[in-house]
């Protein structure tokens, strides 16, 4: 059976991975000349760094190196994934500096039709079948950059608006007038290195997040209240079960208070209300969108002025002022703007589909339709990885992996396609409701890591053992307690070549609904 993977970052090179380990024959397709995603070094911007530790954010089978730092560089994480594909042999199934023009489901039976030439050329297309294809391009590959009035007057001043992750060479600041908008951890990265060397750094926000210090009072590192079982607990889950229905019930009180008390160290820590950053709402709020680290540096630089934030704000043009590039602001402040830099979010969609598949993958709103954020109701011989922004990306990829290779060897039992397609319309209405609408298509599920992680592998019989999960809810996750996930599926779940027809679809007995 004849695997195409889309994306090499770490759900792409995991399910690479694991389905090369579960006997299918994988090609892995990468338009970046490296392995990386959003960690390649030609979509990392100055200042970008994990939010997580590096004890919580990687693969199973391989921590991170010892020697780096508590919060790795993207260089370090590019490098990560290097030595991953070396470990484990993938470099043959490897295809970088390729991009996939389409995809063509041309039926159920035959499979998939995948074009693909290289990356920026004309060249002709080369087009070859596959039995089953995984969407691993990821919920961040597309930056959304808005299109502002003025922007060409604009441009033949000298302005440059661009993305992030377009944004390579801090010398490009330098002595420029700079505006960042947008107030996520890709906006507040980048204007800490900027501000080091812009004439001016201004921070257009039109709405400001909660940010939690890495180290609360300076000395309890954050992983021990978010990248826990107990700080994903704190936030009220679709269904609640065991001690979270006493955390949601008669320890409301308590749960309110450890919160609330995250949330004043927070506001201290950070000076937001001598500054007026302290934003609208609760600190509970910051689990409506996403959780997001204050970057170091970030508030100290807007205590002593090199950085400006301009609060429940947005730019409504782009102009010349007295022969110079410059914005117009909601409240008509007009600032000198040589660079505009935008971390605005992303487009949530699979550029090598066609309308007609994508009307298929997704609702009228344009959510995506996945059971288990991996399987499309309706669209076969397809599975999605990593498509769920989580606390824990590698590992939430990985297992999904391994969700992909017990499905195509016969191993999992599903629900009726009504059944599942009931629980996708009612996780999707619960994530609308709980998110005001900001849960990037359906795909955003923080701070619920976990939670998606134990139904993936419930759904497979492999969940970690009760002593284990216990443990979790003090202690941060550890992905490599999971390492031997892999390895058990493949033993308790057919060989591939018995559970795969002629025609390439999974045998009926070996798919137990």
């Amino acid at each position: 059976m004849r695997i195409a993977v889309v994306g090499a970052g770490f759900a792409g090179v995991s399910a690479a991975k694991v389905l090369r380990q579960s006997g299918f024959d994988v090609t892995v397709f990468e338009r970046a000349p490296d392995v990386g995603g959003v960690w390649s070094r030609t979509r990392r911007y100055p200042g970008l760094h994990t939010q997580n530790d590096k004890g919580t954010y990687h693969l199973s089978d391989l921590p991170m190196p010892a020697d780096y730092p508590q919060w790795p560089s993207g260089e370090q994480v590019q490098r990560y994934l290097e030595t991953y594909v070396e470990r484990f042999g993938l470099g043959s199934a490897l295809r970088l500096s390729t991009e996939v023009a389409s995809a063509e489901l041309v039926n159920d039976e035959t499979g998939w039709l995948v074009a693909s030439r290289p990356a920026g050329a004309q060249d002709p297309l080369t087009v070859e079948r596959y039995d089953h294809l995984i969407v691993a391009n990821g919920i961040f590959s597309d930056p959304l950059v808005p299109s502002f009035d003025g922007h060409a007057s604009f441009a033949a001043a000298g302005g440059r608006v661009l993305a992030t992750g377009e944004f390579h060479d801090i010398e490009a600041a330098r002595g420029k007038n700079v505006l960042v908008v947008g107030y996520g951890k890709s906006s507040c990265d980048v204007a800490v290195p900027v501000s080091e060397v812009a004439a001016q750094t201004h921070v257009v926000a039109r709405e400001l997040l909660w940010k939690m210090p890495r180290k609360l009072g300076g000395a309890l590192n954050y992983k021990y209240l978010l990248l826990t079982r107990m700080g994903e607990a704190l936030f009220r889950y679709l269904r609640l079960k065991g001690f979270e229905r006493f955390l949601h019930g008669p320890g409301n009180g308590l749960r309110q208070s450890m919160v609330n008390s995250v949330g004043s160290v927070a506001t201290r820590q950070f000076n937001l209300r001598e500054l007026g950053l302290v934003p609208n709402g609760n600190f509970e709020d910051i689990a409506r969108s996403t959780v997001s680290l204050g970057t170091e540096g970030f508030f100290e630089r807007v205590t002593d002025g090199r950085i400006v934030v301009h609060r429940d704000q947005v730019i409504t043009e782009l102009l010349v002022d007295g022969g110079r590039p410059a914005a117009r602001l909601a409240d008509g402040t007009v600032l000198p703007a040589d660079l505009v830099i935008c971390g605005t979010g992303f487009r949530q969609h699979v550029p090598f589909f066609d309308d007609a598949l994508h009307a298929r993958l997704q609702d009228d709103a344009g959510n995506f339709m996945l059971y288990r954020q991996i399987l499309p109701i309706g669209v076969p011989r397809l599975t999605f990885a990593g498509y769920n922004s989580s606390f824990f990306s590698p590992l939430s990829a990985e297992m999904a992996a391994v969700w992909t290779a017990a499905y195509l060897r016969g191993g999992i039992t599903l629900p009726a396609e009504d059944r599942m397609r009931d629980e996708v319309c009612s996780r999707l209405a619960w994530m609308t409701a709980r998110t005001n609408g900001r849960h990037a298509r359906g795909t955003n599920i923080i701070p619920f890591s976990m939670h998606n992680i134990d139904e993936v592998l419930d759904e497979l019989g492999l969940n970690l053992g009760p002593l284990t999960r216990a443990r979790q809810w003090l202690l941060p996750v550890d992905p490599s307690s999971y390492r031997r996930v892999t390895a058990e599926m493949i033993r308790r779940t057919a060989d591939p070549v018995s559970a795969i027809s002629d025609d390439g679809s999974i045998k009926a007995d070996k798919v137990r609904r």
